[in-house]
């Protein structure tokens, strides 16, 4: 399985990255192949002045395309996701996640940002035609140290990670089964 991992925020390392890189560890420890997107490999230009011939759009979108499922990971800032993954999905063709098994994975300071991902990244990954929106993961920044190095989840965090993890690939592992034949 091919899975496109999109890390959404403007600082590196980040919180939502470290948990990206989790989900991509625990992933690729069962065999799948994991293509990892970072909005630092866009030139700023190329964000601001909706540059649909970047090249390194254009390689997304074939990434995209040959990709079974996608996990997104932004921080929240002011009750959304980060602005930045706005403009590059705002850039994406509109069926770009046609297909796509998506989980959402989010941080904020505040668990008052914790409807973050269902009132405002969810419904831009639904325009985007994804097949299959899993509930996603919110972490409070206290749920997760270390982000810089080796990142150190709470135990209830590490938890719901898991758990959110082996349900994507449980998804995007039904997706690969024969249909059985009509008799």
């Amino acid at each position: 399985m091919r899975i496109v991992t999109l890390a959404g925020s403007p600082r590196f390392p980040s919180r939502s990255t470290a948990l990206l890189t989790l989900c991509q560890q625990a992933l690729e420890h069962r065999g799948a192949e994991v293509v990892p997107w970072n909005i630092h490999n866009f030139h700023p230009d190329d964000l601001l002045y909706a540059r649909f011939d970047s090249l390194a759009l254009q390689a997304l979108i074939e990434d995209l395309e040959s990709a079974d499922g996608v996990i997104v990971a932004t921080p929240v800032y002011k009750a959304s996701f980060s602005g930045a993954l706005k403009v590059l999905l705002d850039l994406l063709p509109e069926r770009a996640l046609e297909h796509k098994v998506v989980l959402p994975l989010a941080t904020g300071g505040t668990i008052a940002h914790l409807l973050a991902v269902d009132y405002a990244l969810k419904p831009v990954l639904s325009a985007l035609k994804a097949q299959e929106i899993l509930h996603g993961v919110f972490a409070d920044d206290s749920q997760i140290s270390h982000y810089d190095r080796q990142p150190e989840l709470s135990a209830l965090l590490a938890s719901r990670l898991q758990e959110a993890t082996e349900t994507f690939w449980q998804a995007l592992s039904r997706r690969h089964q024969p249909l059985p034949l009509a008799v």
